[in-house]
């Protein structure tokens, strides 16, 4: 029979103090379409540009620069200006009267891919990282379009449209949502085959989900994985970025003109410098997600980092979301996907046995577990919560939890699922879990 789609237009629960970070994200998602407008629209002069990859190849990077969207959000932007840029040529091939597209209409793109989309509740990228928000649900859905597609596990989420009702202050989500009875047919043969296979079989054509948790931090190693990579040094980049400080000020003191191009150049020199350790760290995470073969990347929610991380000023907090957007964008090269996770407990709970409390942080870079006491670096403890909490938003999309996909997270010796069962690496010696420790030291 083919797809079935239907629109839904579900309002949201938006936190307060984050609803601004949504109307900044229009703002940078239209920049990105009338940008790419005016350079692809031509007419009369010339032929315009209706190829989405040529103006991706000409305009992605600039846009990246301008804007704080991720790398989605910055091509769902370009993509959107090229689609009504091809509307236009077909109106002028008809002889009909057109102009250059212009976005103005309070609306944003999502995909699954910089939106995850549950039955209860969104989260949505940002240009100050993820929000979730819950779904403003009837009491009595029954009978609604809500209750007939939006929680109806046969129609699946596809791309879906943000919007701003000015009158009311709210949000809403158009989701869009796809029901495919011949996929339904085949899944349901799928399903039987594999009851016939042997567990290996059906265990090898299940797609599995890898999480690679990443912990960032103010001194000590700037990034410290689930793996147990402990990559950059915080404590470098805090001494060069104290002696670029120091050397301007006695510049600015002398106030003259020579004085001021050197302050200019200087500034210059510090963001390159910046930038390549970024993009070093950057290559260093995806290199370990790549070799633990790795299908997700975890990050805590950068939000407010500065507020709750002892010591992020305002350099930290933006080293961390250009790390954060440098790594989005090449990871889209390899197939591997980035989210972000609460922060909560993230440095307080034992990765080896649960238990959850502040004294368990011994001090900056040490971790006791007054429980089990279980014994390793905090940074690393918490780089494996965070794969682990991205891990169990993973493992609750499953429309089954016995479909056969290995669901765990990467550790330094092997994997671990939610369920505690730990698979060591066939080159590894390293006895298990409790004994799991850093492949570099700090």
């Amino acid at each position: 029979m083919g797809d079935v789609i239907r629109t839904v237009k579900v309002k949201l629960n938006v936190p307060t103090e984050r609803c601004d970070d949504l109307h900044q994200t229009k703002q940078q998602f239209l920049h990105c379409a009338n940008t790419t407008a005016r350079w692809a629209w031509r007419h009369p002069n010339d032929y315009c540009v209706t190829s989405k990859q040529k103006a991706e190849n000409a305009l992605y990077e600039r846009l990246r620069g301008e804007t704080e969207l991720t790398a989605n959000l910055v091509q769902k932007g370009i993509r959107r200006a090229i689609e009504a840029t091809k509307s236009g040529v077909t109106r002028l091939k008809k002889g009909a009267k057109t102009s250059q597209p212009h976005f103005d209409a309070w609306s944003v793109v999502y995909d699954k891919r910089s939106a995850t989309f549950h039955r209860d509740h969104v989260s949505l990228s940002t240009v100050n990282g993820r929000v979730e928000c819950d779904y403003v649900l009837p009491d009595d859905a029954e009978g609604t379009p809500i209750h007939k597609y939006l929680l109806n596990e046969d129609y699946e989420f596809r791309m879906s449209t943000l919007q701003y009702d000015r009158s009311t202050g709210s949000f809403y989500l158009h989701a869009r949502m796809r029901r495919t009875t011949d996929e339904q047919e085949q899944s349901k043969t799928d399903s039987s085959d594999v009851h016939q296979m042997s567990p290996d079989a059906a265990h090898q054509n299940a797609k599995h989900r890898t999480v690679l948790g990443v912990d960032l931090n103010v001194d000590g190693s700037f990034a410290v994985t689930s793996t147990g990579a402990f990559i950059g040094n915080a404590d470098e980049m805090n001494h060069r970025r104290r002696e670029f400080e120091k050397t301007r000020g006695s510049m600015q003191q002398a106030g003259t003109r020579s004085a001021h191009l050197s302050i200019q150049s200087m500034k210059d020199r510090e963001h390159r410098w910046m930038q390549d350790e970024l993009h070093h760290a950057s290559n260093q995470i995806l290199d370990e997600a790549r070799d633990h073969d790795c299908t997700h990347v975890a990050f805590e929610n950068l939000a407010g980092i500065r507020d709750r991380m002892a010591g992020a000023k305002r350099f930290h907090a933006w080293a961390f979301r250009r790390l954060y957007h440098y790594v989005e964008y090449k990871a889209e090269m390899y197939g591997v996907e980035v989210d972000q996770v609460s922060p909560a407990y993230t440095s307080q709970r034992c990765s080896s046995c649960g238990f959850t409390h502040e004294s368990n942080r011994q001090s900056k870079h040490q971790f006791v577990c007054q429980k089990c006491e279980y014994e390793l670096n905090a940074d690393y403890n918490a780089s494996k919560n965070i794969a682990r909490k991205l891990l169990k938003r993973l493992h609750s999309g499953q429309k089954s939890s016995s479909g056969g996909a290995p669901c765990q997270y990467a550790l330094a010796s092997g994997t671990l699922n939610l369920n505690g069962d730990y698979n060591a690496s066939v080159s590894t010696t390293v006895e298990g879990e409790s004994t799991d420790k850093p492949t570099t030291s700090q």
